[in-house]
């Protein structure tokens, strides 16, 4: 039994291929990742079995993938690139953290969901969805940056090159009013091994409480099914019951709970 670690995407997808495609859904922050990874990792078992992966494309955060306890508990980074951060399911995460004997703490708890049958918002908000198109990426970028703060994530980073990537590729969606005015947005990632995520759902402050997000989410988890997608998923902050709720009221049934841990920094 031994972890594998490579930089080159189609090796990795070669090795890991019967494991991606058993488990999309868990796997969906490593099929995303992959193909951009600056590091990717597998655990064989002596069958050959993969029973786990990991990507890492800095400066996101190593996601692990679908993994067992065992694997985690193996995982051993090249000596001096040990992540400081971590996201992955509760377990694995948790596993891996404490066989690491390095301090830990936890900083978010996720859950992912998975689209059921899909129900409209109910009642329906006032307005209507809309791909965005390029006089939008100004206002999608603030948004952007807005949503990173309210999550705890960098928001000084320039979100213009995402932004303008998902609105050429018409995977970014607004929400506005009878008017035209954008209220709302959320936005599909590229259907990979048939699943993709529906991400970025930000409304601000001041327009709050009408029913836009659940507009402009439904409107999302359309697209992506439109798109080919078997699975659309998505993941939420589980300090958040509201758009906990809003989710499974659009039909998004639980999947796995997920948990990001920071570890202290090494001595100096």
């Amino acid at each position: 039994m031994t972890w594998h670690f490579t930089e080159d995407a189609t090796a990795f997808r070669t090795a890991a291929a019967e494991h991606l495609a058993a488990e999309p859904a868990r796997n969906t922050a490593v099929l995303t990742l992959m193909d951009r990874a600056d590091r990717l990792g597998w655990w064989a078992e002596p069958d050959g079995r993969v029973t786990g992966v990991f990507a890492e494309s800095p400066p996101r955060v190593p996601a692990f993938g679908a993994m067992t306890v065992g694997a985690a508990r193996a995982l051993v980074f090249p000596a001096g690139t040990e992540p400081t951060e971590l996201r992955g399911e509760t377990a694995a995460v948790e596993a891996y953290a404490e066989a690491s004997g390095r301090p830990w703490t936890p900083v978010v708890r996720m859950r992912l969901f998975r689209l059921g049958e899909p129900t409209p918002p109910d009642p329906a908000p006032e307005g209507r969805a809309r791909v965005a198109d390029g006089a939008d990426i100004p206002l999608a970028a603030a948004w952007a940056r807005a949503f990173a703060r309210d999550i705890g994530e960098d928001p000084e980073q320039d979100f213009t090159a995402p932004v303008t990537e998902r609105i050429s590729e018409g995977r970014l969606l607004l929400w506005e009013t009878p008017d035209g005015r954008p209220v709302a947005m959320a936005a599909v990632s590229r259907v990979i091994e048939g699943q993709a995520r529906v991400h970025l759902v930000y409304t601000p402050p001041a327009d709050r409480g009408r029913g836009h997000a659940a507009g402009v989410t439904a409107a999302a988890g359309r697209a992506a099914l439109d798109a080919d997608a078997d699975y659309v998923l998505l993941f939420t902050d589980l300090a958040n019951p509201t758009s906990n709720a809003l989710y499974q009221r659009l039909g998004y049934r639980p999947v796995t709970d997920h948990l990001g841990v920071e570890f202290e920094p090494a001595p100096a």
